[in-house]
């Protein structure tokens, strides 16, 4: 199988557009100190240059407001993004409201499309993914939050925490078992919950590594639902259809963190080189020391690497959709936030006790990174993803026991004619 990278001339000059934006426009914001009600406005102004050369929410298609630009070129638009906090909610592509504009655009009906994902497309709302469950951990099988159904109304009783946005967002997608009779990837469905119903308990925001106020990420709630009601009609799809609709979202959402993590990680790696040709140490630079040299190398390495691996999986996802690409996103899934972590660690250790300050985004950076190994599945839940999956295409083989030997006596006889031979 050949792949092919390459985009027309046209789109170059769109990424060339989203650097220079970012770098002089976005990343500035980090430093910048500005009341809230100045920032928004300042922030909206930029928003509309991005809805002006037609990358807003670039991740739908052109009939919902998108650019239709397929995973590959939304993967290279993410690489650029990643690189600050800031740049995805002004492109209008921030998790969580990206990936649930995405699902609402698979499962959601017309009536539920004009409710909640044209202004959320908008943005107008915000959103949230409520999920995850502290008894359930990485096993979505486990869920226990229930939806029961009583005559035109779900009643929905459950415990989620880490519901990304969830204490300030105008509504909820929820993950509920609806037939816990099913078989396991069909007991749970999909229900859109407004923020306003009663029995909705948003208990705290949980403190987490990488929490990033300025960036508008009110943090990852902990949420109690108590017999909260809500109309059948806020279904997304079909009852039993959580699980093919969660994959359906998260497998591209995984490759544009992937993405994201490589524009973060070169940014990380850029600050790191830029240290090492500049700091004077035991009589010489950085830069000429081999221990130092090892890092530059072995980061460019795993960054490429993570690169070329990411952009195989978006290619295969245009081609074949998420079936064809699940190894690939499994593998970007854990090696991206592996080689994001080690590149950070890495810029840090460089800068000494710098590098742990809040003078640089190093710290932050690395809060994000360590994070990255457990959100969207932790890493091991992958490895085990692919391990399975590259392992189904091989048979076992059977060596009887005395089969070694007889080889080994066989080879020292065709040496010895060999010998023979040539004396």
């Amino acid at each position: 199988m050949s792949w092919n990278f390459s985009t027309e001339p046209e789109f170059e000059k769109k990424l060339e557009w989203m650097r220079r934006f970012v770098r002089e426009e976005i990343i500035p914001l980090e430093v910048a100190d500005l009341p809230e009600a100045a920032f928004k406005q300042h922030t909206d102004k930029l928003k509309q240059q991005v809805k002006d050369q037609g990358l807003w929410a670039a991740h739908l298609e052109p009939e919902l407001g998108g650019g239709g630009f397929g995973q590959l070129k939304l993967g290279l638009m993410h690489e650029i993004l990643g690189q600050s906090v800031f740049a995805p909610p002004i492109f209008g592509n921030n998790a969580p409201d990206s990936g649930n504009a995405e699902l609402l655009a698979i499962g959601g009906d017309e009536w539920q499309k004009e409710r909640w994902m044209k202004p959320l497309l908008n943005g107008e709302i915000r959103s949230c993914f409520s999920m995850t469950e502290p008894g359930a951990g990485a096993d979505p099988t486990q869920l226990s939050t229930r939806a029961v159904r009583e005559g035109d109304e779900y009643v929905i009783n459950g415990h989620k925490w880490f519901s990304s946005n969830g204490s300030h967002a105008d509504f909820f997608i929820v993950m509920v078992v609806t037939d816990p009779d099913a078989e396991p990837h069909r007991r749970a469905s999909m229900i859109l919950v407004d923020r306003d119903t009663p029995g909705v308990n948003i208990l705290r925001d949980i403190p987490v590594m990488g929490h990033s106020a300025a960036a508008g990420d009110k943090g990852h709630a902990e949420i109690l639902y108590e017999d909260v009601r809500v109309p059948v009609s806020h279904l997304v799809g079909e009852e039993g259809d959580g699980f093919m609709l969660a994959q359906q979202r998260l497998g591209p959402g995984r490759i544009h963190h992937a993405m994201r993590w490589l524009g973060q990680g070169q940014r990380a790696f850029d600050i790191m080189c830029e240290r090492v040709v500049s700091r004077k140490v035991s009589g010489g630079l950085l830069k000429d020391k081999q221990m130092i040299q090892d890092m530059v190398a072995t980061s460019k390495a795993e960054l490429e690497a993570a690169r070329l691996l990411t952009l195989q999986a978006a290619w295969k996802m245009d081609q074949g959709g998420t079936k064809a690409a699940l190894t690939d996103i499994a593998i970007i899934k854990f090696w991206g936030a592996q080689v994001l972590y080690n590149v950070i660690d890495r810029a840090i250790q460089v800068h000494g006790s710098l590098g742990i300050t809040g003078d640089l985004p190093l710290e932050e950076m690395y809060r994000n990174a360590r994070a990255a190994r457990i959100y969207d599945g932790p890493d091991e839940v992958h490895k085990v993803t692919v391990s399975r999956r590259v392992l189904r295409d091989y048979e076992p083989t059977e060596v009887p026991s005395e089969h070694i030997p007889t080889r080994a006596e066989e080879a020292k006889k065709k040496f010895a004619e060999y010998l023979e031979a040539v004396s």
